[in-house]
């Protein structure tokens, strides 16, 4: 199998109707709250529970069904090198390697779709 320079998951993506519910939710189960932030309008938290990261952004796009959580992220240990043996591969690549300002130093990242619409997304913390 190719190296795709993937060292675990880094955190599932799961849209919010309502930021405060779903923080106190959370929180109820036992996750902390590691990192708030706003992009793009949208309030953005990242939540931990021991090894598991639950990313939740209010966007008002939530489902609130069964298969709500709308990507699983795995950590990257080379960005630019992830995203070239994923084209290699021929994955669908939904865009560009691209960058936010979350935690410290920021993050990079972009997305493939998998067989049955999800979204996989490789990130690095930088």
């Amino acid at each position: 199998m190719n190296n795709l320079y993937v060292t675990g998951i880094q955190h599932l993506g799961i849209p919010s109707n309502n930021m405060k519910e779903t923080l106190e939710f959370y929180k109820k189960l036992g996750f902390q709250v590691m990192y708030q932030t706003i992009n793009a309008d949208e309030r953005v938290a990242f939540l931990q529970l021991e090894n598991l990261i639950v990313e939740t952004y209010e966007n008002g796009q939530a489902t609130l069904q069964a298969g709500a959580v709308d990507h699983i992220a795995l950590d990257s240990s080379n960005i630019e090198k992830s995203y070239q043996e994923v084209q290699k591969l021929g994955f669908a690549i939904v865009g560009d390697i691209e960058f936010l300002p979350f935690w410290e130093n920021g993050v990079r990242f972009f997305k493939i779709q998998g067989p049955n619409g999800e979204i996989v997304e490789f990130c690095q913390r930088l």
